[in-house]
């Protein structure tokens, strides 16, 4: 793509009330954007009405172009649009696909195929060991994984795939030269090298609750099926989850405990019909991937726990319990308990929990 055809997507993305809909009916009507630019007035108040048009005409653009343009003379940074063919072609297959995309890192990634993985941002000790163990094999099964970028579930999901030949994309709700949350600020640097980071927000967008419905139907537009780890009712792995649905995807979702509040949003969707997975080989066979793919790893090995406190973690099960209810389930004194519990934590085995309630891990 030439310069001038790059300032001219640039310009027409750039416009005020100008949206990714409207943009999409102004290249319907005339064709590329320098085309849309040399339309009669007349002719696209047909289209965008009298307000917008006069807003497209005298709208100056030429410091978000500058801008942009020297972002992408950065290494390893690139701007994709709807006429490029490294543009996601999955997402020219949804209804809402954006008109140009901020990328950084490996954009082949995007015409792979790849699996979402998405979750809670305030996820338990074993959710997030799960969402890293089932992205790890996903990648290693040569499928890219998709999250977004954000604290718990996403973050996981991210660190495993960057283990695995599939990689991972990190699409996110800010400008592509602003990372949220900033303590990912490291994660989101492995991304743009090993994999690649993607935005269709203009440089420099802050975090805004409502960029990121947004990105979400990025998320399950770029992949085959969306797997939600743990989420509550209301999160917006559920909202994922719907526009993956819309856009003719698969849904997955781990269950897990029927007291964790973090559950009930993945047992939501099975009853509602998402397959309910509890191997990474669930979903490649789902997917009718290569049935030679790796079966998810188990949990690492650890030193092997005395007699009694073996027993203790037997005891704990994998529902949350209470200190008090444990102690008279294993007829422990509190301080024989504390020192049990205190190794349990310390390999691994069990997680405390909002409450002061304990839950095995592994």
């Amino acid at each position: 793509m030439s310069k001038q055809e790059l300032h001219s997507w640039l310009r027409l993305t750039s416009v005020p009330g100008i949206g990714p809909e409207r943009q999409r009916q102004l290249l319907a009507a005339f064709g590329l954007p320098e085309q849309v630019f040399a339309a009669k007035r007349s002719a696209l108040a047909e289209i965008i009405g009298n307000k917008l048009a006069d807003q497209l005409l005298a709208h100056d653009a030429e410091v978000f172009i500058a801008r942009a343009q020297a972002w992408i003379a950065e290494p390893g940074n690139h701007i994709l649009t709807l006429a490029d063919q490294a543009f996601p072609q999955s997402l020219l297959q949804t209804a809402d696909p954006p008109c140009l995309i901020y990328a950084k890192g490996n954009i082949a990634l995007l015409n792979r195929p790849a699996i979402a993985l998405v979750g809670s941002r305030n996820a338990t000790a074993q959710g997030n060991g799960n969402a890293e163990a089932f992205a790890r094999a996903l990648s290693q099964a040569g499928l890219t994984v998709i999250s977004g970028l954000a604290l718990g579930i996403d973050a996981a999901a991210h660190r495993g795939a960057l283990g695995g030949s599939g990689s991972t994309v990190a699409v996110i709700g800010t400008g592509a030269d602003r990372i949220y949350p900033a303590s990912n600020a490291d994660l989101a640097r492995q991304i743009a090298e090993s994999g690649v980071v993607i935005s269709e927000f203009a440089l420099g967008t802050p975090a805004a609750a409502y960029n990121f419905p947004r990105r979400n139907r990025l998320i399950s537009g770029l992949s085959r099926g969306v797997l939600v780890v743990e989420a509550a009712v209301g999160s917006g792995s559920l909202i994922t989850a719907r526009m993956a649905l819309e856009q003719g995807r698969d849904v997955f979702a781990i269950p897990g405990s029927i007291h964790s509040p973090l559950a009930k949003g993945c047992h939501q969707l099975i009853k509602q019909g998402a397959k309910l997975v509890e191997s990474a080989q669930d979903v490649l066979e789902e997917l009718r991937w290569d049935s030679s793919a790796p079966r998810l790893a188990g949990p690492a090995t650890t030193q092997e726990l005395p007699d009694e406190t073996s027993r203790l973690l037997s005891l704990i099960g994998f529902d949350p319990v209470d200190p008090d209810t444990l102690s008279e389930r294993a007829g422990l004194t509190a301080d024989s308990l504390f020192a049990m519990l205190t190794v349990l934590e310390l390999e691994g085995h069990v997680e405390r929990l909002p409450g002061g309630r304990l839950q095995r891990i592994q």
